[in-house]
């Protein structure tokens, strides 16, 4: 089975043409093969880290027991590592473009380790707050691998391709459902962090042994003009506002979910667990299937029913009857899946040369849509008994990215297309954000 894969990957990587697309010389078997090990070792790499990053929101309901936290104070502990996460996945990308994704997906894997550690033995509310914060540090591998990935692939590929790195997120089902399993079989949650920070390190090592960078012709930019870069691009911020929405949802619901089903429907830790999990796996499992329809149809075209639907869910999951709640909650999962795979086919497509700093910038973005729902839930519950009203705002929040989407991405592409080639590049020195034509 493995080496079937390795096949269909190497398929993946070629596209069919002997091209240049990233690498110095023409495309070659051992090229092909270098994109799958890449793809692998990268996928593995980025669940391992999601899975540590979300070992707070996993445990939750057994810090609240210990500590006896209040709705706001769980809120709170369980947002603290999405914040680092969001705020340094910008510092991340940037890094990644300018040393490449080899390195520092090394580094960060290693040094997510230390708060891990440090968490197993931690015995106070401010400790967990403190390591709990430094543990976020594993929730800025996201753009390094998709800066690492996507010089490996060709255009047209590279939106499934970055689908499949992007199942990577099933790593917060390991930590979900793994660790309130482990900690039954210990007897203890202290230990679950040791565990999972030794797999950190060793995968670093290993990371580190077999991974390669592709070899770009491209001049490698520096710090300062890539950043540049993002103020003369609106573009980003777009794409940027728009995986605030599709990832930021996505990490919310599954860090928050174990606390609202318990709470919302008298769930069980472990079955609450249980269906969290399901909701992680469903909406990593649709992550490649919007990569590939984006390849396909395009990215905005699939945003489009993406945001459309998704604003039908959240009025759905604002119901506390379980079968509405439990069909809006899947279907958010599926919807926020797919739109997580269209984003990232759009950010390659319109930054090739900068996609690990726009990639920073987006993924920052998506994971500050992870911090502050949290809070958000936790406040509304606090002063309305109820979940309600937060829904409600996530489906509003889905039709303002629906006319943005239709009026300002959809109406640029098709203006692209009906323009000569040479009239639609728009110059970077001009200081006007890029695009490609189709």
């Amino acid at each position: 089975m493995t080496n079937a894969f390795s096949r269909y990957l190497n398929l993946l990587s070629s596209g069919g043409e002997k091209v240049k697309y990233g690498g110095k010389a023409p495309v070659t078997d051992a090229f092909d093969s270098g994109a799958a090990r890449a793809l692998f070792l990268s996928t593995t790499a980025f669940a391992i880290s999601f899975a540590v990053w979300g070992l707070v929101a996993a445990l939750a309901p057994m810090f609240t027991q210990t500590y006896k936290l209040s709705a706001t104070q769980k809120s709170l502990l369980i947002a603290v590592p999405v914040l680092l996460g969001s705020l340094g996945r910008l510092p991340a990308g940037v890094l990644a473009d300018r040393f490449g994704g080899r390195r520092i997906f090394t580094a960060l894997l290693a040094l997510s380790a230390l708060p891990a550690l440090g968490l197993g033995f931690s015995n106070s509310y401010a400790q967990l707050l403190l390591f709990g914060f430094f543990l976020g540090i594993a929730g800025t591998t996201f753009p390094v691998g998709v800066g690492f990935i996507s010089k490996w692939f060709p255009p047209e590929r590279q939106g499934f391709a970055l689908g499949i790195y992007g199942m990577g997120n099933i790593g917060q089902s390991l930590a979900v459902f793994g660790a309130p399993a482990l900690a039954l079989y210990f007897g203890d949650w202290r230990p679950i962090f040791s565990v999972f920070a030794v797999v950190s390190l060793l995968w670093a090592v290993f990371f580190y042994l077999f991974a390669r960078d592709a070899v770009t012709a491209a001049r490698r930019q520096t710090l300062a003009e890539n950043l540049l870069m993002l103020q003369r691009s609106p573009l980003a911020w777009v794409l940027a506002l728009f995986y605030f929405l599709t990832f930021g949802g996505f990490v919310a619901l599954s860090i928050y979910l174990p606390t609202l089903l318990r709470e919302e429907f008298a769930l069980a830790p472990t079955d609450a667990g249980a269906r969290t999990a399901g909701f992680v796996i469903l909406a990593t499992l649709m992550r490649p299937v919007g990569g590939l329809f984006s390849d396909r149809y395009g990215g905005a075209r699939v945003l489009f029913f993406v945001f459309a639907l998704l604003a039908l869910m959240g009025l759905l999951m604002s119901t506390q009857w379980m079968p509405i709640f439990t069909i809006g909650a899947l279907g958010a999962a599926s919807l926020l899946g797919l739109g997580n795979g269209a984003v990232f086919k759009l950010v390659p497509q319109y930054f090739p040369e900068e996609t690990g700093t726009v990639t920073g910038l987006v993924g920052a973005f998506g994971g500050l849509g992870g911090f502050f729902p949290p809070l958000a839930l936790g406040l509304i519950r606090d002063a309305t008994g109820s979940y309600a009203l937060g829904f409600i705002l996530l489906s509003l929040f889905a039709l303002g990215c629906f006319a943005i989407n239709r009026f300002v991405i959809m109406s640029r592409d098709e203006a692209a297309r009906k323009s000569p080639p040479a009239k639609t590049q728009v110059s970077r020195q001009k200081g006007e954000s890029e695009t490609h034509t189709r």
